[in-house]
């Protein structure tokens, strides 16, 4: 099926930690409680493996596990977007070729790049996306975030929007990313089904504003994510905006401070996971942040402290 024609997937599909015990194991159990969470939490769909799952420090053994088990256990009751990035065309597409045989209801890959260096031309992008595409009958997420190192203008954007069959939606957390996304909605027009925000919403009101129709954030608190797009995307962008306000200290405090640990923490803290820890060499968010993250999300009744309760 051509998925141009499909409904858009539109909403809050927050990415998932990976969850490991204190030796650094993976903990199952504990994955599948924190996919339940996010699930009766609100999300609209999920992604796994990203860079906010702490994907660089997976093994391909792990990756694909991880895979195997979350789709298992979600089992259809939302969609799942699986992060198939890798540099080699061949890998990304095996890989992707993989999540969609298992269930996945979307790629999200970013353009091919190695270390502080090694990039690739536009025209090996294009070449990168068209041989992905044509390997998978699911859509394509381009995530466009400043860790690939490449530039990707809104024009060219537009053009792989209209010129690759799958490739359909965008992840934008590049600066000034409301003003991208208004140039990539109105330069490629319908080809564009997804335009997301990203970034655990920092700029979601602005990106909103320019027409996004769906958020990647962090997956500590979806709960009190949705109200914000949902009314948003009704037109009530004065409720929308009230919800915003509420909740952007919070954002703002696992953005600028604790980074992709603060959904961990406070799942910790709430009893659904036992534990918050990161792989080696990441090290852990200090116990002053830690502290400050849970207190604003006390204030905010956050459901991720009581859910497990």
């Amino acid at each position: 099926m051509n998925d141009r024609s499909a409904s858009p997937y539109r909403g809050v599909f927050p990415v998932a930690p990976t969850i490991f015990d204190e030796q650094g194991r993976l903990d199952l159990e504990g994955q599948s409680r924190c996919i339940d969470f996010m699930i009766d939490a609100g999300s609209d769909g999920i992604c796994i493996l990203a860079n906010f799952s702490e994907q660089f420090a997976l093994s391909d053994d792990e990756r694909d596990l991880l895979t195997v088990s979350i789709l298992k256990h979600v089992a259809g009751r939302v969609p799942i977007i699986v992060t198939t990035t890798h540099f080699s065309t061949d890998v990304c597409a095996a890989r992707s070729r993989r999540a969609q045989d298992l269930g996945a209801a979307m790629v999200m890959v970013m353009p091919p790049y190695h270390g502080a260096t090694i990039r690739v031309s536009q025209t090996g992008i294009h070449a990168f996306f068209q041989q992905l595409s044509d390997a998978i009958s699911i859509p394509v997420m381009i995530q466009d975030a400043p860790v690939s190192g490449t530039p990707l203008p809104a024009p060219f954007l537009a053009q792989m929007a209209r010129d690759i069959e799958h490739v359909s939606y965008f992840k934008i957390e590049t600066p000034q990313a409301a003003c991208k996304l208004r140039e990539l909605i109105a330069l490629g027009g319908e080809s564009v089904k997804g335009p997301w925000d990203g970034e655990e919403a920092i700029t979601l009101l602005p990106d909103l504003d320019a027409g996004a129709t769906g958020a990647m954030t962090g997956a500590g608190y979806p709960d009190l994510i949705k109200p914000i797009v949902d009314t948003y995307l009704a037109g009530q962008r004065a409720t929308a905006m009230a919800h915003y306000a509420r909740c952007l200290p919070l954002i703002n405090f696992e953005n600028r401070q604790c980074g992709l640990l603060a959904a961990k923490i406070l799942m910790k803290e709430g009893g659904i996971i036992g534990s918050d820890h990161g792989r080696h060499p990441l090290a852990p968010v200090h116990p002053a942040t830690r502290e400050g993250l849970i207190e604003i999300a006390a204030d905010l009744n956050a459901m991720v402290l009581t859910w497990a309760k």
